[in-house]
């Protein structure tokens, strides 16, 4: 197969997408079903004179919890990574040959005869023992891994998007329907949410969209329902 023809195959794959990814459709899940609850949940309190600022204040703290959380949590993972990576520099200085039977166990355990391993670790390790260590032994790549920066802002602009979404609803002319117009807001997004990541994840739509969907619904339902156990005691 010509190099070419690798590079083309190699474009299809979907891991290079994973450490913005993931944060994206959490940020916009979460600012979706947060922002929807928390307003359902203070509409169901029947204070409504702060239903509009609730869902402001909600989307603004959201945001910047969101950003500022999954900045520290994949910086988190960074410093681990790097931590492992120090501790593999370490052990090659130490003991090479040690490196080098684990490199070859690690092949042997993928399926490659001992002979065949043995080949493909002493070339590995002399093009560059550090990252075959890395690569096949701890995981690590280049392409997926994470960055705090790129994760932190999909967060925070996913979420006030889907934040504005069930905000939209709560806007509604008629009093008495915006429960109903924030749950309708909310659901479009969810089905937005869930099939734009399954397209970008190149996973089953209806699979994905329904575990988003569901996961909305039992979070407004419960904030619902503390909201309306609020009014009733009075509290």
């Amino acid at each position: 197969m010509a190099l070419k023809d690798v590079r083309v195959r190699n474009l299809d794959h979907r891991v290079h997408r994973a450490g913005w990814l993931r944060a994206a459709v959490l940020g916009s899940n979460d600012g979706l079903v947060s922002t929807a609850s928390l307003m359902i949940g203070v509409s169901a309190a029947q204070a409504n004179d702060f239903l509009i600022t609730a869902g402001l204040a909600g989307i603004a703290a959201g945001a910047m919890s969101m950003a500022v959380g999954e900045y520290v949590s994949v910086r988190s993972q960074n410093d681990i990574e790097e931590a492992d990576r120090q501790i593999e520099i370490a052990q090659l200085e130490i003991d090479p040959a040690g490196e080098l039977e684990e490199l070859i166990h690690i092949y042997e355990q993928r399926g490659l005869s001992t002979a065949l391993a043995t080949e493909v670790a002493k070339t590995m390790t002399q093009k560059d023992a550090l990252e075959a260590h890395l690569r096949d032994e701890l995981g690590q790549f280049e392409h997926t891994k994470a960055r705090p920066v790129q994760a932190g802002f999909a967060s925070a602009i996913s979420f006030t998007i889907g934040g504005v979404i069930p905000f939209l609803g709560a806007l509604a002319p008629t009093p008495g329907t915006q429960v109903f117009s924030i749950i309708g807001f909310t659901v479009l997004g969810l089905l937005v949410t869930g099939y734009a990541s399954a397209k970008i994840a190149s996973s089953p739509v209806a699979k994905t969209t329904a575990r988003i969907l569901v996961g909305g619904f039992l979070g407004m339902a419960i904030t619902a329902g503390i909201g309306s156990l609020v009014h009733l005691t009075g509290i």
